[in-house]
């Protein structure tokens, strides 16, 4: 949920949070993040290792990183996201803060407190953005949604699934449980 406001806010108000304090910015509307919880976390270890690892063992140019992780959506400073996991191709976009435009691959884990943001304002956020490909992943359904935003195809798959990467031609499939 949007915190109440009459201003919109700029990058700058994200830096000037209290250390710890956790937001993201999305069209000038803050959203306060609650800490993730440890079955999240555990996802997201795995799936930033099993990403890096093939992105390592295959001489591959993407970087990844896993949040907080800045990123910086719009030629704007209006819009800052820090997406649970990001996969970047393109090294000219990334400087010292983060990432400056879309990534290539974006995975979320919803949260109790995210299905809102992660399910719709994210998607069409990440869409227009120009992000290849966004993975929302839902441990209390066990499910993950994959949206090739290329193609405008989307898929929905189990944890026990192999899920295949479409921004490496499915050579990388990943199975989450």
């Amino acid at each position: 949920m949007a915190l109440t406001q009459e201003k919109k806010y700029t990058v700058n108000d994200i830096y000037a949070l209290p250390e710890g304090t956790r937001a993201e910015l999305i069209d000038g509307d803050m959203y306060m993040m609650a800490p993730p919880g440890r079955r999240h976390q555990d996802i997201s270890a795995y799936l930033h290792s099993t990403i890096y690892n093939y992105i390592h063992d295959n001489g591959g140019r993407c970087k990844t990183y896993a949040a907080p992780f800045a990123v910086f959506l719009n030629e704007d400073d209006r819009t800052y996201v820090e997406p649970d996991i990001s996969v970047i191709c393109d090294e000219s976009k990334l400087d010292d803060r983060g990432c400056n435009g879309a990534p290539d691959w974006i995975i979320e884990i919803v949260s109790p407190g995210s299905k809102r943001m992660d399910y719709f304002t994210k998607l069409f956020k990440y869409r227009t953005a120009g992000v290849r490909e966004y993975w929302i992943v839902d441990p209390e359904k066990e499910k993950v949604m994959v949206y090739l935003f290329d193609c405008g195809d989307a898929s929905m798959y189990d944890f026990t699934d192999e899920i295949p990467v479409n921004i490496y031609d499915g050579g990388l499939k990943i199975k989450i449980k």
